[in-house]
């Protein structure tokens, strides 16, 4: 990876987006660094800057809103800062019958999250990109794209659509000198899990380090289409047996997976 190109990595002080950070920061590149809380959008600035030798900026953004991306956008251009990657890292999950237990805000900003504003963000970043001739986007999805999720029906379905909508520009953008590649990380030990109510589940009993799951994203960003990281035990062989599966028995084992209460469940 080139030294000094600057990355904007939402979602930066997260598990995931703070591997990105010190990786991105590691290797001499610069950084914009987008969330929803300044405070600690600051504190994770400090820190950066204290460590390494590069240049730090934040962008404070409620993501799930609308105006979140155009927001981002126009700081950046303002301030005359050139993005050279983009890392749409932002997202969440949460578990619950999807009719009965999940609230109308709850999925709609998860759509927000996850769909409209990655979407958005590279709908106005792209044509800089393209422009110039070069730049990367490193779409974070994951191997809940692969499957329906009943339990986090809503979230599974956001990172089919990002997988999806990944690789259909990773050819579009052919001989454009630009890339986008979507990452698709298994279980992780982050935030995610206690802040989606998964704590308690099979599927993150065995959750990873998300530090070589970001290792894994930023070494292929010069356009490797689909990287799949960080799986533990069991899954690693479920996504190869997975298409196998009849689809009914697939979706109660990945409802069984995800009820609260059964980690420890045989």
């Amino acid at each position: 990876m080139e030294n000094k190109k600057t990355a904007l990595i939402t979602g930066s002080y997260g598990g995931l987006g703070t591997c990105f950070v010190n990786i991105h920061a590691g290797d001499g590149g610069n950084l914009i660094l987008v969330g929803r809380n300044q405070k600690k959008l600051d504190e994770q600035a400090d820190s950066i800057r204290k460590l390494y030798d590069v240049g730090v900026h934040t962008i404070a953004a409620d993501l799930s809103s609308p105006d979140a991306a155009q927001l981002i956008y126009d700081t950046c251009k303002e301030k005359r800062w050139q993005v050279d990657y983009l890392i749409n890292n932002a997202g969440f999950g949460g578990q619950g019958d999807f009719a009965r237990e999940r609230t109308m805000e709850q999925d709609m900003s998860m759509i927000a999250v996850n769909i409209e504003t990655p979407t958005r963000l590279c709908k106005l970043f792209l044509p800089d990109f393209i422009k110039r001739g070069n730049g990367r986007v490193l779409n974070v999805s994951s191997t809940a794209a692969t499957m329906p999720g009943p339990l986090q029906a809503v979230y599974y379905a956001t990172k089919a659509y990002v997988t999806s909508w990944s690789n259909a520009l990773w050819r579009e953008l052919q001989e454009t000198g630009v890339t986008v590649t979507a990452l698709m990380p298994g279980a992780m030990q982050t935030g995610f899990i206690s802040a989606g109510g998964l704590s308690d589940t099979k599927l993150f009993s065995n959750a990873v380090d998300p530090a070589r799951v970001a290792k894994a994203g930023y070494d292929v960003l010069k356009g490797k289409l689909n990287v799949i990281s960080g799986l533990p035990g069991w899954q690693t062989p479920m996504m190869k047996l997975a298409p196998l599966f009849p689809k009914k028995t697939m979706l109660s084992f990945v409802y069984d997976q995800q009820r609260v209460g059964n980690a420890k469940r045989k």
